[in-house]
């Protein structure tokens, strides 16, 4: 109690220091004070900071393409933002994360480069949409913290079993829903960690209302911004782009009938009740091309030059080619233990197996075609390609994204409970009441 009265005071003590200094001032200027308008825990958020923070949000939407409605709508899904910005912020300090200047200039060019800009380029495009550079490296920096923060308490004790892998690919499998992606927008009305009954009957109602009004014709979008509870209000509830199986499952039975631009009725989680949108449905099977191949290694050394092996195996490529069996000659002079005995068969490799070396070389040929001897890190190489093919997902590749997906889900659902929890938990007082979600108005 002591530390969070003490920096309350410390709060005011700067300001009042901050206003003498103005006053003190050989010209007597009189610049507007900034003032505490909420308190959270041992921190604050004043009236200056609440406003950028509303213009900033205010000029993404309209960059966006989208427009806003409803000011008091936005301004309550600012305050709750930066609230539980601030409380995260907090906790990052309290474990000490931090992210270094290097660290931050290289996250700041690799958002430059994937945009196709320079750092030129990236300061230009902010100043043309109001965003002031100092501004916007405060901002990442914060971010990053966040994301490290989250990762700390909640990504890093997720686990995933191999029983879960299993369970969750023989589900897709028989649901056909392993291939499909969607775009849906959420709304969430939440409710508190420990619910009474009638916290969830007005959390409900406020649900069903909302649904009759989306069903009228109301803009999903707007509605996400001025009444859901989710981290992705301010995006007007876009989830974005998702596979079915990062998707809870209480999600993919709502949305199982629905069609684009339809809408779902109320679903209850342990978070509150929710409401989606599909945008759009998609179905891409992600086919592996794969490589049957079959080599001869001749390994360089002291008594074997890179010349030696070269033309060791363009003599063995010439006496393919007038009739001998490459399996046969595999098997006599190959130094790959693990292939020699299959005739130098090195069975069927998706994309990235192998060496990049070797899988460009694998990659260039046609069926049948014999390269010419080529070097890779483990010696001199002569390929033949066998066969090839077009797989739907090999078992390893779809392991690989089942465990991806189910980690995705549980992060989600884990990180949504510990906001909820460390918010609720979280010291806040409205210094501004107007700007009090629960005030009730007279």
């Amino acid at each position: 109690m002591f530390n969070h009265l003490f920096g309350i005071i410390s709060t005011y003590v700067k300001i009042a220091i901050y206003a003498g200094l103005l006053f003190s001032s050989h010209t007597f200027a009189i610049t507007p004070l900034d003032s505490i308008a909420i308190i959270v825990n041992d921190d604050v958020i004043t009236k200056n900071e609440l406003e950028d923070k509303i213009a900033y949000f205010e000029n993404q939407i309209r960059v966006s393409g989208g427009s806003v409605l409803d000011k008091a709508s936005l301004q309550k899904q600012v305050i709750e933002r930066m609230i539980r910005d601030k409380v995260q912020l907090q906790k990052a300090a309290q474990f000490g994360i931090q992210i270094d200047d290097i660290s931050l200039n290289r996250m700041i060019d690799s958002m430059a480069k994937k945009n196709n800009l320079t750092l030129a380029d990236l300061r230009s495009t902010l100043a043309q949409e109001g965003i002031d550079f100092g501004d916007f490296r405060t901002q990442t920096r914060e971010e990053l913290i966040i994301q490290e923060l989250q990762k700390r308490m909640v990504a890093d004790k997720v686990n995933v079993t191999n029983q879960e892998i299993q369970q969750f690919i023989e589900a897709n499998q028989k649901q056909g829903q392993s291939d499909t992606e969607y775009r849906l927008l959420h709304i969430l009305i939440a409710t508190p960690e420990s619910a009474s009954p009638e916290d969830i009957q007005v959390s409900q109602k406020k649900a069903d209302d909302l649904y009759q009004q989306l069903l009228n014709g109301a803009d999903f979008k707007q509605m996400a911004i001025r009444e859901s509870d989710g981290s992705n209000a301010l995006n007007g509830g876009d989830l974005g782009k998702r596979k079915a199986n990062e998707l809870p499952e209480l999600f993919l039975n709502a949305i199982e009938n629905l069609q684009s631009g339809d809408v779902s009725e109320p679903v209850r989680s342990a978070s509150g009740f929710h409401l989606l949108k599909v945008l759009t449905t998609s179905r891409n099977a992600e086919m592996v091309t794969q490589t049957r191949a079959r080599h001869i290694l001749i390994k360089t050394s002291a008594d074997i030059s890179d010349d030696d092996a070269r033309q060791t195996l363009l003599e063995l490529k010439q006496r393919i080619q007038e009739g001998e069996n490459f399996a046969d000659l595999a098997n006599e002079y190959s130094e790959d233990p693990g292939s020699k005995v299959k005739g130098g068969d090195l069975g069927w490799a998706n994309p990235g197996t192998f060496v990049p070396a070797f899988d460009r070389v694998m990659a260039s040929l046609t069926k049948g075609q014999i390269s010419e001897p080529f070097k890779s890190q483990f010696g001199w190489h002569l390929m033949q390609v066998l066969e090839r093919r077009e797989m739907d997902m090999t078992s390893t590749v779809m392991e690989a994204k089942a465990m991806q997906a189910i980690r995705k889900r549980k992060i989600d659902e884990e990180l949504r409970l510990w906001l909820r929890r460390i918010r609720d938990e979280a010291y806040i007082e409205y210094i501004d009441a107007s700007l009090n979600p629960q005030k009730v108005e007279p």
